[in-house]
């Protein structure tokens, strides 16, 4: 790509003026593939001290935290969970420990 195909990016330039980004049409099949397995460290859930605030869920790059119809945490989907720790420090409530995994 040449230097004239990309516009610059200044201040007074709106998104309809920029060089358009790319998209993926379908999300893939990742739930059909186990990729838990590469952690070394897991979260544990602890459901009396979860105030079901959902915090974990938005933050997790692997959609590990499962919820159910009503809103609600579940779990942690240990098959494609990598083991981040991301949910755990996203936690006010310190319902979710990090822990190594044995």
């Amino acid at each position: 790509m040449s230097k004239k195909e990309l516009r610059d990016v200044r201040p007074d330039v709106t998104w309809k003026d920029i060089t358009p980004g790319g998209t993926i049409d379908s999300p893939g099949n990742a739930h059909l593939f186990r990729t838990g397995d590469w952690r070394s460290m897991k979260p544990v859930w602890n459901e009396e001290k979860c105030k079901q605030c959902l915090l974990c869920n938005p933050v997790c790059p692997d959609s590990s935290i499962m919820v159910n119809e009503e809103a609600k945490m579940t779990g942690i989907d240990y098959d494609h969970c990598k083991g981040c720790g991301i949910c755990a420090k996203a936690c006010p409530f310190k319902a979710i420990d990090f822990v190594e995994e044995v």
